[in-house]
């Protein structure tokens, strides 16, 4: 049971961002943006969308990717976050679970998602 007030405040701040749905095994692509002292740029990281959680405000999405030399790289972000520039969708997944952990234990081909093409 949360305060009226918070409700209406969680509510003010989701208003003024527009996100596009998508699920866990989504390829998608993050333009985030970085400040470095005075100066600001927008970095992309594009990987598989493997969970989302939480509702409302709190609602976070964790992206995998893999980097130089095989190396798996995480990162969680708040769905609502102010250093989320733009989200776009890359790829569909057809997955049938809500969460890819197993994806962690997996390298090369063994690790590919197939495409929904409907």
């Amino acid at each position: 049971m949360k305060n009226r007030y918070i409700e209406n405040f969680e509510k003010a701040q989701i208003q003024n961002k527009q996100v596009p749905s998508f699920k866990a095994g989504d390829t998608i692509k993050l333009g985030i943006r970085i400040v470095e002292g005075d100066k600001s740029r927008i970095q992309n990281f594009e990987g598989i969308c493997i969970s989302i959680r939480g509702n409302g405000v709190d609602r976070t999405f964790t992206i995998r990717k893999i980097g130089a030399n095989n190396i798996g790289v995480e990162k969680t972000f708040p769905l609502y976050s102010e250093s989320l520039e733009s989200i776009e969708v890359l790829r569909i997944g057809r997955v049938r679970r809500a969460k890819l952990f197993y994806l962690r234990d997996r390298k090369g081909k063994a690790a590919r998602i197939k495409e929904d093409r409907s």
